[in-house]
């Protein structure tokens, strides 16, 4: 069993920190050479990067992560949405919106009312989910979780289906996680929230606030089969630079220790809601911080996809997108039960409201290439196999075509005209780009198939 300080030694971080302030304009230039390496960098070089402060330093940061977002994950940029399914919660964390001080009138999905969320999600175009649940041993037990992810896969609305669920419930038993794998989950993910043990002691009450309890919660994941693990912090809670080093500190530990590091980081800040009287966080982050952070998690842990959701403004989501980012939320509803209704209790608010056609736009007019994909997980290229093609760069060569496949779809069942102009430009630019003369013809080929009717074809 693990210990701690496998995991996240807070004496070694924060003398990281001190060691490396006041970097030269040498060390960290010698610090981006050594990252357009995509081997990853250590925790000292970390440190160094997240203490330098020159404009210029930090848009050659900028240039240096955006390029190896594109040798790794190219110009795809995969969407998906949240679906809230329970605000029923027994914990009491601070800066939650779902805390159970809060007496707001709590909402539970039926499973009817799960099929009614995922007509409309699938209506709109999305083909993958991640689930969000408060914890609540009796109102949201495993069992019932593994309900509504059944009833999600069998649910379908014309050409609609998700084939692909994501999971976010709170950290639980290798029993627990053993049926979530049986389910056919894809990523699991829980965020520490913060690293700062004493800072999340004093966040959180309830059964979230065993510390161990959250921190662990991977290991028992693994132990479980899943191999697929989402990690994060809620930046806004204690010392971002912190918070950074101990997140790249438990990708570095899992990837030790299982041979697979995390298949995505997630940045969210802390953004206001309901019974959560903060003006701002104890330690806020600044959106020019925030793509600090994501540059440096692209440079840091090259490998590993990152996800911005809708709490971010367009203008802030859009740089993201350049520097780093290689999945985004759209359309979201933070509310069980939100989408198509108006929201009752929320966990957050959000900073774009956009429809997913209004994104897409967005991602098109940047050049990028939206993609709908959930092949890796159907045809298990996961946990070490996917690392095994993500570390040296070539997940780009299966993503680049299943992505115009997914997005092909969306143009013909989905999109508005304007969309489905611009995004049809964008499948020729980028079936052009690949390399592979036999892997372009059966893109092509496929193309057609679906423009005459066919569905969910994949590399």
């Amino acid at each position: 069993m693990p210990i701690i300080k496998d995991i996240v030694n807070e004496e070694l971080l924060h003398r990281t920190l001190e060691k490396t302030k006041n970097p030269t304009e040498e060390q960290i230039i010698g610090i981006l050479r050594k990252a357009r390496k995509k081997q990853g960098l250590t925790l000292e070089e970390v440190g160094a990067l997240l203490n330098a402060t020159d404009p210029a330093l930090t848009q050659q940061m900028f240039s240096t992560a955006g390029k190896i977002k594109r040798d790794i994950y190219g110009e795809r940029l995969v969407l998906f949405a949240p679906l809230y399914v329970s605000s029923f919660c027994v914990n009491d964390c601070a800066y939650c919106g779902f805390r159970a001080r809060n007496t707001a009138e709590r909402k539970k999905l039926s499973l009817e009312e799960v099929r009614e969320q995922v007509r409309i999600l699938e209506d709109m175009g999305h083909k993958r989910l991640l689930l969000e649940f408060g914890e609540h041993p009796t109102e949201t037990p495993i069992d019932y979780i593994v309900e509504v992810i059944r009833t999600i896969y069998d649910t379908k609305s014309g050409k609609g289906e998700i084939r692909r669920v994501n999971v976010n419930i709170a950290a639980t038993t290798v029993e627990a996680y053993q049926k979530l794998k049986a389910v056919g989950i894809g990523t699991y993910q829980l965020f520490q929230e913060t690293y700062h043990r004493e800072t999340y002691q004093k966040l959180h009450q309830g059964l979230k606030a065993d510390y161990e309890r959250q921190l662990f919660a991977h290991d028992r994941a693994f132990a479980a089969g899943i191999d697929d693990i989402g990690l994060g912090v809620l930046f806004g809670l204690y010392d971002y630079r912190f918070e950074v080093l101990a997140l790249i500190s438990h990708a570095q530990y899992l990837d030790r220790t299982y041979g697979v590091g995390p298949h995505t980081f997630s940045v969210p800040r802390w953004q206001p809601a309901d019974a959560v009287a903060w003006e701002e966080p104890p330690a806020p982050v600044s959106e020019n911080e925030l793509l600090n952070i994501i540059a440096i998690l692209r440079m840091a842990v090259p490998y590993t996809g990152m996800i911005i959701s809708t709490r971010e403004r367009p203008e802030i989501r859009e740089k993201a997108f350049e520097i780093g980012i290689s999945q985004t939320s759209a359309a979201s509803r933070t509310a069980p039960g939100g989408y198509g209704k108006s929201e009752k209790l929320a966990q957050f608010s959000l900073a774009d409201h956009r429809t997913v056609d209004d994104v897409l736009k967005g991602i098109l007019k940047q050049g990028l290439l939206p993609s709908f994909c959930t092949a890796c997980y159907r045809k298990g290229r996961t946990g070490a196999t996917f690392m095994d093609l993500a570390k040296p760069g070539n997940i780009h060569n299966l993503c680049r075509p299943n992505a115009l496949l997914t997005f092909k779809e969306y143009l013909e069942d989905y999109a508005s005209p304007e969309v489905k102009e611009r995004g049809l430009l964008v499948i020729e630019n980028y079936l052009a780009q690949i390399p592979d003369a036999a892997t372009k013809r059966e893109t092509r080929a496929r193309l057609d198939r679906i423009e005459q009717g066919e569905r969910d074809l994949y590399f």
